[in-house]
Formats: structure tokens, C-alpha cells, sequence
């Protein structure tokens, strides 16, 4: 039974559903968006796989973000192109 309980997937950190899903071929995910180290984001096709992170570095169009494993896949870090990664409104925020 111990076994069982070791691979079992803990319900995630945020409420992550609060996170509208935003493709990374919609304008909304390529223009005026910045993004800075130190903020907050999420994957925008599919917010609950990645969670949601801080971004570490940038580099021309990549990004290295710090997941902290807060997503259904339990990534810690990975690097992103830019137009994948949404910035976590000021609003929703305070919900999460």
C-alpha cells in the first residue's frame, strides 16, 4: 500500500483552472506582452501541466522558468519560447 500512495499525484499547489488557456499562435500570446525576470506566468495552451512559475533568465526569444514542480507533469525548470508563457494578471493573483 505504500507503494501505491508513492505515485499518486498530489492536487496542485493553485487553483490552476483559474488560468484561461491561451494558445501560443493567438495574437494575445505573441503581442504586447512583457515579460521580466522574477514574474510570475503560466504555459498558456495548457496552464495545469507546467503550474506556475518565476522566470529565471531570458534569452533572446527563451525563457527559463522555475515551475517548482507546481503542475500536473512536476516540471522544476524549463526552458520556454516566449510566446507559450503568459503573464499571470494582477487580478487573478489574489485568487490563486
Amino acid at each position: 500500500m505504500a507503494e501505491m500512495a508513492e505515485h499518486t499525484t498530489p492536487s496542485p499547489l493553485y487553483r490552476l483552472d483559474l488560468l484561461v488557456p491561451i494558445p501560443a499562435h493567438q495574437r494575445r500570446a505573441r503581442v504586447g506582452k512583457s515579460l521580466a525576470q522574477g514574474q510570475l506566468v503560466y504555459y498558456g495552451p495548457s496552464p495545469s501541466y507546467y503550474g506556475i512559475g518565476e522566470i529565471k533568465r531570458i534569452v533572446g526569444r527563451y525563457v527559463a522558468v522555475d515551475f517548482r514542480g507546481t503542475g500536473a507533469f512536476r516540471v522544476h525548470e524549463d526552458v520556454i519560447e516566449r510566446d507559450y508563457l503568459i503573464p499571470i494578471p494582477q487580478a487573478t493573483m489574489s485568487l490563486l
